[in-house]
């Protein structure tokens, strides 16, 4: 963090030039910009606001950031002309994937389910195995590249896969679990039914791995329109309140997606209709991917890991109920789940991380800062 005392000390008026030294304090960060909005960003990462640039004789960090930009000798421009073309071939050839590879987990899980249902025994059991192989390695696949891909440097700090897989068993077995939990069951292991002893919901499993895609293509449009918006943006309030709505659009066009994508599911595997639940577990692993891939790692990760206890507490508090003297333990679960069904706890639990997680995003991302890459944020 640059000590602002210290630029206030270089952008006093005794100082000849006064942007000089700041060029020499963030000359690797100008050297590394490919344009004024990157300096911009990293300026304001430094703790640089627009209050400060007036020190520095400009208006605004944006004015700033385009003289410091201008000042920087740029040896490398010609032969990043000759590489023009062949880096914009692959840059389509990239698009393409980009486009194409979040189907794939969907249309797996499908091929998936399809089996299942014409398999029998043993034969059914490696055929869920198989499909489970295969869509989370197409889910590892889709999710490194693209809006939703995770840089080098945060793959090591987001650890938030564990409880993203947690939360993803609870939709699949959670509900069927604390139903006959509070009848008194389980009785048996679940048999991949829907009608079985431990019954298994499909259906959100189905829809979210479909959903990979619009997360996909919506996050890639946010980018893109907050890109445009720090552009056009001549200060750094001015950039904050025009993104914001930008973001809420982007997670209401992916809610609206996942909706249909779970109505277009249910009646396929006969399930019910569109699930609260499943809307906001998908929500909440959307918005906590963008704060993770903006590097924002330490808030998805706490909300998930909460999240994820809560819902394994829920059913935990049942089966606790059941010994001598501890039956008030399960009390509460008990009556939501006789008042509103037994996925009032996913809702509950995933509606409130998402809408925390959503409240911090609208500040976190609405910085310019947030949308420098990790590399240049140094």
């Amino acid at each position: 963090m640059t000590d602002l005392s210290e630029l206030d000390r270089g952008a006093a008026p005794g100082a000849a030039d006064p942007v000089k030294v700041l060029l020499h304090r963030h000359r690797e960060l100008c050297e590394r910009a490919v344009d004024p909005l990157e300096i911009a960003a990293g300026l304001e990462a430094h703790g640089i606001t627009d209050r400060t640039a007036a020190r520095f004789r400009h208006r605004d960090v944006f004015s700033l950031a385009e003289e410091l930009y201008a000042r920087v000798p740029r040896d490398a421009d010609t032969a990043a002309d000759a590489s023009a073309a062949p880096a914009r071939e692959g840059d389509r050839r990239r698009s393409v994937a980009v486009l194409l590879l979040p189907l794939l987990p969907g249309t797996l899980c499908a091929a998936a389910l399809i089996a299942l249902a014409r398999t029998h025994g043993q034969t059914r059991l490696y055929a869920a195995a198989a499909g489970v192989v295969a869509v989370a390695l197409a889910l590892r696949a889709a999710l490194r590249r693209g809006p939703l891909a995770l840089p080098d440097a945060l793959a090591s700090r987001s650890a938030t896969g564990s409880w993203t897989c947690w939360l993803l068993v609870y939709a699949v077995l959670g509900d069927g679990l604390l139903r006959t939990a509070v009848a008194g069951g389980p009785d048996g292991l679940p048999d991949g039914t829907a009608d079985g002893d431990w019954p298994v919901a499909l259906a959100p499993l189905l829809a979210l791995t479909l959903a990979v895609a619009p997360a996909t293509w919506t996050a890639g449009l946010f980018l893109a329109h907050a890109r445009r918006k720090l552009a056009a943006s001549r200060g750094l309030e001015d950039f904050a309140a025009s993104v914001r709505p930008v973001l809420l659009g982007a997670v209401a066009l992916f809610l609206g997606a996942l909706a249909a994508l779970v109505a277009l599911c249910a009646p396929f595997l006969d399930a019910g209709p569109v699930s609260p639940a499943v809307l906001a577990l998908g929500v909440l692993l959307f918005v906590a991917r963008l704060l993770t891939v903006h590097g924002f790692t330490h808030a998805p990760r706490v909300i998930l890991m909460l999240t994820a206890v809560a819902q394994v507490l829920a059913p935990a508090t049942v089966f606790a109920a059941r010994l001598p003297g501890c039956a008030a333990l399960g009390a509460p679960v008990e009556a939501l789940t006789a008042a509103s069904g037994p996925s009032v706890v996913p809702v509950l639990t995933c509606g409130a991380g998402a809408l925390t997680l959503l409240v911090h995003a609208s500040r976190t991302l609405a910085r310019a800062s947030a949308h420098l890459r990790p590399e240049q944020a140094r």
